[in-house]
């Protein structure tokens, strides 16, 4: 079985597959503080909750967004698991070429949905990400990862908005049933969530403008589910993207 590991800001996203089958995910806290020790114990738990054996665990692949919690995962999967993991970056093996002015400053996760994306929907596509930073990533018709967009995530603006002024508290994240808001919550979850519609809609019809083809749209992320029902540009919504990714990507680094 392949353990594929996703490291984001807010998240830890863990993945088993059994070949192509995912078997199993599992998502843990992201906590900078924490030790190799501490995360094997919460991923055990996480483990052994989905009734998976880490005897069963043959390689392990990770993308990573938070580049102090590498060391402690590369120490967790040699000592723990007795495997070296392969870290997703612009010099492994995708088959996909980078388009951009410094290749390695496209983030690992950003590497792994485009992957994903042109294997399972074909080229040219569109990744919208919805997790703590909003990225939309593009694939051309030549099946290159093209470039994107990076805009703060949901999550990150509705905390700054509470934390940056004196009178607005935090609020839950959820689609209100109106868009002019009869109270302070209600307010801010409407410019919060219609405001990040308004967003997604703009910058994918701008890309679209920009590319040639006629690019499908895949939506992924922790917010995905809330927002691409309300975008009829949305052509699909996959929540996992990321983990089919690795999964994708270890393949092509192994010898054959």
């Amino acid at each position: 079985m392949l353990f594929v590991i996703d490291i984001g800001n807010t998240n830890i996203l863990l993945g088993i597959y059994d070949g192509e089958k995912p078997v199993s995910d599992l998502r843990i806290v992201t906590d900078t503080n924490k030790t190799a020790e501490g995360f094997k114990k919460d991923i055990k738990e996480a483990l052994d909750s989905a009734k998976i054996d880490t005897s069963w665990i043959k390689g392990v692949v990770i993308s990573s967004v938070v580049p102090s919690l590498n060391t402690v995962f590369e120490k967790l999967c040699n000592r723990w698991l007795n495997k070296k993991p392969l870290f997703v970056n612009s010099k492994v093996k995708t088959g996909m070429g980078i388009n951009c002015e410094n290749p390695e400053e496209v983030g690992a996760d950003r590497i792994a949905v485009s992957v994903a994306a042109r294997e399972l929907y074909g080229k040219p596509v569109i990744v919208v990400d919805f997790g703590t930073a909003v990225t939309f990533d593009v694939v051309d018709e030549n099946g290159d990862y093209a470039g994107g967009v990076i805009a703060p995530g949901i999550e990150l603006s509705s905390k700054a908005l509470s934390e940056k002024t004196a009178l607005l508290p935090r609020v839950d994240v959820v689609k209100p049933d109106f868009v002019v808001g009869k109270n302070t919550v209600n307010s801010m979850q409407s410019g919060i969530v219609y405001g990040f519609l308004g967003q997604a809609r703009e910058i994918v019809t701008r890309i679209k403008n920009e590319i040639k083809g006629s690019p499908k749209v895949i939506a992924t992320g922790g917010y995905a589910g809330m927002i691409a029902g309300e975008l009829p540009l949305i052509d699909r919504e996959h929540p996992n993207l990321i983990l089919e990714g690795l999964r994708l990507i270890w393949e092509r680094n192994q010898n054959n």
